[in-house]
């Protein structure tokens, strides 16, 4: 025997005896000791091993994989090979400063498959030559004979061999929110994981009942054993925003490169030395690039993080920040991510009234409402009598952790009792007032469940199950506090009424009853018991809606991204849900996961665009539809909670985990996590998202007009033959402290109010497109015309070089601080922005305004900066020439506004 072997056919779909035959196991005695130890060490531990790990320095050397942190290391290599230490020392201090920052956000970011390890059943109860013994859940073999009780955690994939009422959570691994009912037969080979009735799976938990069953698989040739496979082979790639600043990257390396080279062959062509026109060319090169440009996206996403926080969003991986505002396709997850995750009942039905229950999950706040009046069970005998055949049929409890409300037991049936506890019926002295004296359990072919109660001298039998089979065994129904024959119109109007609610997606119960009095034996037979009921009422229940999420999806389409829901329910309820929070439009469709499972690749690209809600999905399932999406050219963001969402999630341009129901393997994946577990809090990231873009944009856009007028001044001084205007202490205080914290300023700067009222950009657009090139070149001209022109003035006027510098060194330094107020909207002009709306930046442009006219005012600082002090006469000039861009500037957006406003 040997479970690694391909099987034709799949173990839930083998008669019991071939399975027994083909492991090599006794479904009664179990197998031997020493045969368990061989198997042992045949497979392996029963765990599930990371196949590959990242170490902390791959995680830091990764900060480097970056075309513009390649270009400035080479910068700060030039400048030191040149003497320029100072430069090399600056700029290799914000790239090591950049690297620790992603570093410390992106550290422990491929533990997914070590989570899966920790989700594991520490202990198993085996068979074992005929002796039951409890076991460490690693030292379990395939052929084992496992014992399942109520509350365990399942060790292995198992083949059933008996099932008493066994129900099972499996809502971590399939998405079903339901416990699903467990039996032997076997089932068809293509049968749906969901699906599969005979098998019970690794990380699943038992819920009611008891059971035996055959290992068939462990550790990684499990369910979870398969998704930790498939976590290996998902690969989430590059960020939208790290394609495009390589791109930035590659661009400013040959306009360095070509800047060198024009330079060199200017200077050569005047005549003037080979080595001095090479360590100017260098040195206008390094230059070039915005040394404060790494800095500024890392501040800029590390801010994002910290206010992301606040609106209950984790940012695990830095760069998932910005990747959120170009999201175009959000697949969520539906039980605990749109729905609240706890079943609740939302309607009830007695022969006189149809109520309504307010709240949601476990809690028992909320109250049941019958034409709009709130009802309880003191005042309405109907209704006491339904909630007392719910709560006294029942074998859950409701219990408190932390503060939070949980059920113990079937969840179905801990939704009975919270409503009722809404009606105002005590289910915590009933066992006291009436004693359970027997019970007939649940199971897949009853579809009911008895439970006998002493009620003073007569015994009271209260049955619930699936209204079809309650009903076909009722004669009686209930009226007040006594009982009348039901008619075929009563008959005929529950059914309505059972329709109704199950075209609503609710899941239905009956609930009937029957009084044994003192004088009448309660019979021995089933079926005795349970005829001649007297018929109490329906009830309907649902996972429901958070009371958030339909807004949260309207705000979605409103900011272009489309929603599409993946479930592991039914399809009718995937498609009720979907239509319920607006999800599911004309011309949608659902799609089941068997369906999916048979199309093609051609055929499943056909139905992507419009599929708005997929169900009855695996693990692979999930993650075919989000590559479907890729391959559409989409930037697609999942939410999941559950272990089988967990590759989905990683394959994701952003994966989103929430962060109280998501089982640790899925926050592990995921690159965002929602503390609160609200979907309307992915909406926020989103806002976030496209601000931190914004304002990347507005940073990159500044610092490249600054360089871009810096280079135009040297080039044009170069082609008229003039000195050089500036010289590189001046060039590097420009760049990495009049330009780079005014540039850290604005990354601050607040989120645009219209920010998702707009489409989500294009991922395959360029940041520095033609729109970005003719904006920078615009402002960099300007800002070059003015240097110019106060260096040629105080050339022609004095003679004195090192003044004229001063003098244009100011003039560009006042433009640049003054331009950063500009910077702040494309569209605005400064006095609609507000100059005190980014305290920061202007608290930063007066500093380096004062640490400016210091330096061109004090004697001492000739040496560092080669300037010569400028009288007030010489800076109030220079000021004025730097104000000059951002009057023009400001005047032609306001021109601009105002044609607009008038083709309006």
């Amino acid at each position: 025997m040997d479970a690694d072997d391909g099987r034709n056919t799949p173990w839930h779909a083998k008669p019991l005896d071939a399975v027994a035959a083909e492991l090599g196991a006794d479904p009664v005695r179990g197998i031997a000791r020493d045969e368990a130890a061989r198997r042992l060490g045949h497979f392996g531990p029963n765990r599930i091993e990371s196949a590959k790990t990242v170490s902390a320095w791959m995680i830091f050397l990764g900060q480097f994989a970056s075309v513009v942190i390649w270009v400035l290391l080479g910068a700060a290599a030039v400048s030191a090979t040149l003497g320029e230490l100072g430069d090399a020392i600056a700029i290799f201090a914000i790239v090591v400063l950049n690297a620790i920052v992603g570093f410390v956000q992106e550290y422990r970011a491929e533990q997914a498959v070590a989570a899966l390890a920790r989700m594991a059943s520490p202990r198993a109860r085996v068979i074992r030559e005929c002796r039951a013994e409890v076991l460490a859940a690693t030292e379990i073999v395939p052929g084992d004979l496992l014992l399942l009780d109520e509350g365990d955690l399942v060790a292995a994939d198992a083949r059933l061999v008996e099932s008493s009422s066994l129900r099972t959570n499996e809502a971590a691994l399939t998405g079903e929110s339901t416990p699903v009912e467990k039996r032997t037969g076997e089932l068809a080979p293509d049968t749906p994981l969901a699906d599969r009735a005979n098998m019970i799976f690794m990380g699943t938990s038992v819920v009611g009942g008891t059971g035996r069953a055959l290992v068939v698989a462990t550790a990684r040739r499990t369910e979870f054993g398969r998704i930790a496979q498939l976590l290996e082979t998902a690969e989430s790639g590059t960020t939208p925003l790290q394609r495009q600043l390589d791109q930035a990257g590659k661009r400013l390396l040959w306009a360095s490169l070509a800047i060198v080279v024009i330079v060199f062959a200017l200077g050569v062509l005047r005549s003037v030395g080979v080595f001095e026109m090479f360590l100017g060319a260098v040195s206008l090169a390094v230059a070039a690039i915005p040394e404060g440009l790494p800095a500024v996206v890392t501040v800029a996403l590390s801010l994002g993080v910290a206010r992301m926080v606040r609106r209950n969003v984790l940012v695990r991986r830095l760069h998932s920040v910005e990747t959120l505002g170009c999201a175009t396709v959000i697949c969520t997850d539906k039980t605990g991510t749109l729905t609240v995750g706890q079943m609740t009942a939302r309607r009830l039905m007695t022969p006189a009234a149809v109520f309504t229950v307010t709240g949601e999950g476990y809690s028992r706040e909320g109250a049941i409402f019958a034409d709009g009046v709130e009802r309880s069970a003191a005042e309405d005998p109907e209704l006491y009598r339904l909630l007392r055949a719910a709560a006294g049929c029942n074998e859950a409890r409701l219990a408190e952790r932390n503060g939070e409300p949980y059920v113990v037991g079937d969840p179905t049936e801990g939704a009975l009792l919270v409503a009722a506890a809404k009606g105002g019926f005590d289910s915590a002295g009933l066992e006291e007032a009436m004693p359970k004296i027997g019970a007939l359990p649940f199971n897949s072919e009853r579809k009911r469940m008895t439970v006998v109660r002493r009620q003073g001298e007569s015994a009271l039998v209260l049955v619930k199950g699936a209204p079809e089979v309650v009903l076909a065994r009722c004669t009686h129904i209930a009226d007040g506090d006594g009982a009348r024959e039901m008619s075929e119109a009563d008959r005929a109007k529950v059914l309505e009424a059972n329709a109704i609610m199950a075209n609503e997606a609710l899941r239905v119960i009956a609930c009937a009853e029957r009084v044994f009095e003192r004088h009448q034996a309660v019979p021995e037979s089933q079926d005795q018991i349970e005829s001649d009921l007297v018929f109490l009422g329906l009830f309907g229940l649902q996972d429901p809606l958070r009371a958030e999420a339909r807004e949260a999806v309207r705000k979605c389409k409103r900011a272009g991204i489309r929603v599409v829901m993946i479930t592991g329910d039914h399809p009718d309820t995937a498609r009720a849900i979907a239509r319920e929070i607006e999800i599911l439009g004309h011309g949608d469709e659902v799609l089941a996961g068997a369906d999916l499972s048979r199309m093609s690749d051609d055929e499943f690209a056909r139905h992507v665009p419009i599929t708005a809600a997929y169900a009855r999905v695996t693990a692979e399932d999930k993650l075919r539809i989000i590559r479907g999406w890729k391959k559409r050219g989409a930037v697609v963001a999942m939410t999941g909670d559950g272990v089988n969402d967990a590759p989905a999630l990683k394959e994701a341009a952003i994966g989103i985990a929430m962060g109280i129901t998501g089982t640790e393997v899925t926050k592990e994946a995921a690159d965002v996590v929602i503390t609160d577990d609200n979907f309307a809090s992915i909406v926020a990231a989103v806002e976030e998202g496209r601000g931190i873009y914004d304002n990347i944009w507005k940073c990159l856009s500044y610092l490249v007009a600054g360089n871009v007028a810096e280079l135009l001044v040297m080039l044009a001084a170069g082609v008229v033959g003039w000195p050089l205007p500036l010289l590189p202490a001046q060039l590097l205080w420009i760049n990495l402290v009049t330009d780079g914290f005014p540039a850290l300023a604005l990354a601050t700067d607040p989120i645009e109010p219209d920010v998702l009222a707009r489409p989500p950009r294009r991922p395959e657009s360029q940041i520095m497109d033609r729109g970005f090139f003719r904006f920078v070149m615009f402002r960099g001209i300007l800002a070059a015309s003015v240097a110019l022109a106060g260096f040629a003035y105080e050339l022609q006027m004095r003679g004195d070089v090192d003044a004229a510098r001063a003098f244009a060194f100011t003039a560009l330094v006042v433009e640049e601080l003054l331009r950063s107020f500009s910077a702040r909207s494309t569209t605005r002009t400064i006095w609609e922005v507000g100059l005190l709306t980014n305290i920061r930046l202007f608290f930063v442009v007066a500093v380096s305004f004062a640490l400016q006219l210091v330096i061109v005012r004090t004697p001492l600082l000739e040496w560092v900066f080669d300037t010569r002090p400028l009288d007030p006469e010489q800076c109030l000039v220079a000021i004025g020439l730097g104000v000059i861009p951002l009057i023009v500037i400001q005047t032609a957006r306001a021109a601009a506004r105002r044609r607009l406003a008038a083709a309006r």
